[in-house]
């Protein structure tokens, strides 16, 4: 048994992404320079922040995963997570230009720390999907691998809105997909809207953004948890949907008052999100592992805290910003 106090690791560290492999704890994410683009020499150093725990609540720096792509792709890199199949670690990223033309990434290596190396090519067709984010590999029960992420849509037919949203895609190979799959979730409520009267594609929209999924199969349906509103603010918040079939339809009904997993609380947390879930030591239970603001919003820090499962659906027992128990 342990204490920990939230953030658990001071720097900076967005969409913090939490795995094991033989006992150790690893975690990937964004770092300053990968968000804004600035990262420096890029040709001479690996991008996106390692770190690494014997118990999961002491966390320490272990390097950079991944080689730089071509330079062409952009210098914003977001949202890495691992899949580890047969012998080898896959990553899978997004890398645009700022907020533009985004493409899905995978790198591969058979070290946790690295170096990945990208394969070459872009998940999705840059063409037909200009924007795309927030890769999230789940392996379902029958050993297939899907992937879910992020693009956007601008059409507002039978009450959705404009704005980024969430797709499902069945992996034919670790480094390819099937097709581009199915959405899985849109946008319907107040407290998602990104911007109002956001330009884009040449027109002004009221944007609402879903981002971040990620996967869990619980009880006998799947529980797709996600993060929405704008990441600046105290709106963005996790919610989730729910299906009985991993491919859909998937609906997060219940959700009009503002996400139900995780909420801003004013004067002590800003911005909780971009989830992933992780067991603790005890091998029993679970914990979201998120991002959330310093009080003087310079960094996304990680943080993590209990995952319960209550006949109303799943919920956090947080943010917490005391000394808790693990």
């Amino acid at each position: 048994m342990g204490t920990y106090t939230n953030p658990v690791y001071s720097g900076y560290f967005a969409d913090p992404f939490v795995w094991q492999h033989q006992g150790v704890y690893y975690a990937i994410g964004t770092g300053a320079a990968e968000a804004a683009g600035q990262v420096e020499e890029i040709g001479k150093r690996r991008v996106f922040p390692l770190l690494r725990s014997e118990d999961f609540i002491n966390w320490e720096f272990a390097g950079n995963a991944l080689l730089p792509p071509d330079p062409a792709l952009g210098d914003n890199f977001w949202a890495p997570e691992i899949a580890y199949c047969n012998g080898t670690f896959y990553l899978y990223y997004s890398v645009g230009h700022e907020d533009k033309r985004h493409q899905l990434r995978v790198a591969t290596s058979t070290d946790p720390l690295g170096p990945y190396e990208d394969v070459g090519e872009s998940l999705l067709d840059p063409k037909s999907c200009p924007f795309a984010i927030d890769p999230h590999p789940f392996c379902d029960r029958d050993g297939q691998w899907y992937l879910f992420y992020a693009r956007d849509f601008l059409d507002t037919a039978n009450g959705v809105r404009a704005g980024t949203a969430l797709m499902v895609a069945r992996l034919e190979t670790m480094t390819k997909l099937a097709d581009a799959g199915n959405v899985v979730l849109r946008a319907r409520c107040d407290w998602q809207r990104f911007l109002a009267n956001r330009p884009m594609y040449g027109g002004i929209y009221d944007w609402h953004t879903l981002e971040g999924p990620f996967v869990r199969f619980h009880g006998d349906r799947y529980y797709c948890f996600y993060s929405g509103g704008r990441w600046e603010t105290d709106s963005y918040g996790v919610d989730y949907g729910i299906a009985d079939s991993v491919m859909g339809p998937y609906s997060d009904a219940g959700n009009e008052a503002g996400p139900r997993v995780l909420r801003s609380v004013p004067g002590y947390v800003l911005g909780p999100g971009h989830n992933s879930i992780a067991l603790s030591p005890d091998r029993r239970t679970e914990y979201v592992v998120y991002h959330a603001w310093d009080t003087d919003m310079q960094a996304r820090q990680m943080c993590i805290d209990q995952l319960i499962w209550t006949p109303e659906g799943p919920r956090c027992n947080g943010p917490t910003w005391t000394p808790q128990t693990i």
